[in-house]
């Protein structure tokens, strides 16, 4: 049990668990401000403002930094890491749900009767360019805080 406690003044653990909360919790109440409505998976779903993805590791790639310093290796390869995380968040995945999105369309202009897929493809899976940065300012300020 005391090693769990460690754990939790883990300042770089610590910061990437905030800026994951803040910035799902900013797509549940804005997501609630514009619809009226409450959507569970706006919680713990992908997609949307800001990059929660982005805002995790660039938070801890800065508390990193403000720890060990800015020139520190281990800085430099997780700064790395974060380019690849937000790399994938606008590129990739951006292109996977807008395939899952062509797919849908498809498959119910043929209707059901001639094409069975269980339900619709999720389709916001990535970011815009503007959610990842503003996903990577929201963790740089977390971090900055935090430590």
């Amino acid at each position: 049990m005391e090693n769990f406690y460690t754990i939790t003044e883990n300042r770089v653990l610590l910061a990437a668990i905030i800026a994951w909360f803040v910035s799902q919790g900013i797509k549940f109440f804005t997501c609630l401000i514009k619809t009226r409505k409450i959507r569970m998976d706006r919680i713990m779903g992908s997609g949307g403002m800001p990059s929660s993805h982005t805002a995790s590791v660039m938070a801890a790639t800065f508390s990193v930094g403000e720890l060990l310093g800015y020139n520190d290796p281990v800085f430099g390869g997780l700064m790395i890491i974060s380019f690849i995380v937000m790399y994938d968040a606008a590129g990739v995945r951006m292109a996977a749900g807008k395939q899952a999105k062509a797919i849908n369309n498809i498959v119910e202009a043929l209707g059901s009767y001639r094409l069975k897929i269980d339900g619709q493809l999720k389709e916001l899976l990535g970011h815009t360019y503007m959610e990842v940065l503003v996903g990577a300012a929201l963790g740089i300020v977390i971090a900055l805080l935090i430590n």
